[in-house]
């Protein structure tokens, strides 16, 4: 059975399930939420038509807005690399490496297909409801580096428990 998650926003609830075809990806985001790793950070880059990414621990302070994109955790994860950049999925984000490995904190959401991503990047998840929050935070308006003018945050992801 796949985890599953709900990403709490500052612009409303995005429920993901994690694949399990990906399990180096899956066990290293569900142990960032354990450790409460993305309680604050925002949304750093979001472009309308294209995704929206976070997961950068500078992100959580203003004065570093010009570093936003840049941090992290000091590994990486190996390429996992399975799935199409549709709609709705989550994927690593990664710097330009030759293994095609995965930033040890960052993914985006893809907020449209995007077929051109195929192949250089691990998608990892699905939303499985909320896209209408994706949709919502890829519109706001954003500085010439892509940075939202007003921080839209992650306030907590927390685990579902079915049953």
């Amino acid at each position: 059975m796949p985890e599953k998650f709900t990403i709490k926003t500052s612009m409303g609830d995005i429920a993901i399930a994690l694949y399990d075809d990906t399990p180096q990806h899956r066990d290293n985001f569900v142990k960032l939420v354990k450790e409460g790793y993305y309680d604050g950070i925002r949304f750093h880059r979001v472009i309308e038509g294209f995704m929206i990414q976070t997961g950068d621990p500078l992100s959580r302070h203003d004065e570093k807005r010009m570093m936003h994109g840049t941090g992290g955790p000091d590994y990486r994860v190996p390429a996992e690399i399975k799935h199409p950049n549709k709609k709705g999925t989550l994927a690593a984000a990664r710097d330009n490496n030759p293994q095609k490995a995965s930033s040890g904190s960052q993914f985006y959401i893809n907020q449209a297909d995007n077929a051109f991503l195929n192949g250089e990047y691990t998608v990892f998840g699905v939303v499985e409801s909320g896209i209408e929050v994706v949709d919502a935070i890829a519109m706001v308006e954003t500085d010439m580096r892509d940075n939202p003018l007003k921080p839209v945050t992650i306030e907590t992801i927390t685990p579902v428990t079915e049953g």
